[in-house]
């Protein structure tokens, strides 16, 4: 028996929100699934999603910008795992307003909603960018925050509108902060998958943007599990977590690893429209999870190198598949 009887997913139509409630759905949760609403009806990646999980779900199309919309959809939940935000960096460049809509408007709805409603349990989603470059390493959860974007800026601020929700009116809710995430059906404005569609497509001369920072990579089913243990321990309100592997690699390694198991010649071409703002590149990110294995008892199955390589390699064998890649123009700067 799980601990929640029904469980709300905001941000349920994207990436990793999508992989989460597909988890919950076979782990035997009753799950609400809060899709972005759009004239289309597409519940995102949900559509992609097997039909006995489609058949389980019952999806609210609303718009997280939207306080009477969410909180009708968290009617009837105990538990709430907030994931809908805008994450893109150089969209935040573009039009940083709808990242303070979206991520802090969109969060603080999410929170008086939950404490009108007596939510039992509230998981709100980070980023390892609130930290900026790294000032030391491995990062904890110490580690001084910087907003070296509007999209790190929007995120720092949600996140202390939900450590302040929780010292104000003792509200349940902590904060999981993810390191980069991959996998299927992750944007092309991401880099892994910047870097195998466009060798899946036959170019041999890719066009990146700095190829020396250093990130700390997750195979997606590695964050989905640490958000079902964030969600279902004790010990978790009030705390602020990094799920990442500990393992640090540049993104000019990752793209060398990735030709190599593509069985392909790689050159890197810089192209400069990708290329963030001098200050605002973050340079170094490198996880310490020791924080996750303690109060979660989470470790990432694919953790270090090795594991690097097997995430990698599930990645590449769902972006090879035609059908998937018809999802993607690799050919455009997705920004």
């Amino acid at each position: 028996m799980h601990s929640f009887k029904r469980v709300l997913v905001t941000g349920a139509d994207g990436f990793i929100g999508s992989h989460l409630t597909e988890t919950l759905v076979r782990a035997g949760y009753n799950v609400r699934a809060f899709v972005y609403y759009n004239s289309f009806n597409s519940w995102g990646w949900l559509d992609q999603s097997p039909e006995e999980i489609k058949r389980e779900l019952d999806v609210f199309a609303g718009d997280i910008r939207d306080p009477h919309g969410v909180r009708s959809a968290m009617q009837g939940c105990d538990a709430v795992l907030h994931l809908a935000s805008l994450i893109a960096i150089p969209y935040s460049y573009h039009s940083p307003d709808t990242y303070v809509d979206t991520n802090i408007k969109g969060t603080l709805n999410v929170l008086q909603a939950a404490k009108e409603l007596g939510v039992a349990k509230i998981v709100h989603t980070s980023t390892s960018e609130v930290y900026g470059t790294a000032q030391y390493v491995p990062i904890d959860e110490r580690h001084p925050l910087q907003g070296q974007s509007p999209y790190s800026a929007s995120k720092i601020g949600a996140d202390q509108m939900a450590l302040a929700f929780y010292r104000s009116f003792g509200l349940p809710v902590g904060i999981i902060r993810p390191f980069n995430t991959y996998g299927p059906r992750q944007s092309a404005r991401a880099v892994i998958p910047t870097i195998i569609t466009q060798l899946a497509q036959g170019n041999r001369k890719i066009k990146l943007g700095a190829i020396h920072p250093t990130r700390d990579f997750n195979y997606v089913e590695d964050t989905v599990e640490g958000f079902i243990s964030f969600l279902e321990s004790s010990r978790s309100i009030g705390e602020e977590i990094n799920i990442g592997s500990n393992f640090e690699i540049s993104i000019g390694d990752t793209a060398r690893l990735i030709a190599r198991l593509m069985n392909v010649e790689l050159e890197i071409e810089t192209d400069e429209i990708r290329l963030r703002p001098e200050k605002s590149e973050v340079e170094r990110l490198w996880a310490d999870n020791r924080k996750a294995r303690e109060l979660l008892n989470w470790q990432p199955a694919y953790g270090g190198e090795k594991g690097f390589e097997a995430g990698l390699a599930k990645t590449i064998e769902w972006f090879s598949n035609p059908d998937n890649l018809l999802n993607y123009k690799a050919n455009l700067y997705n920004i």
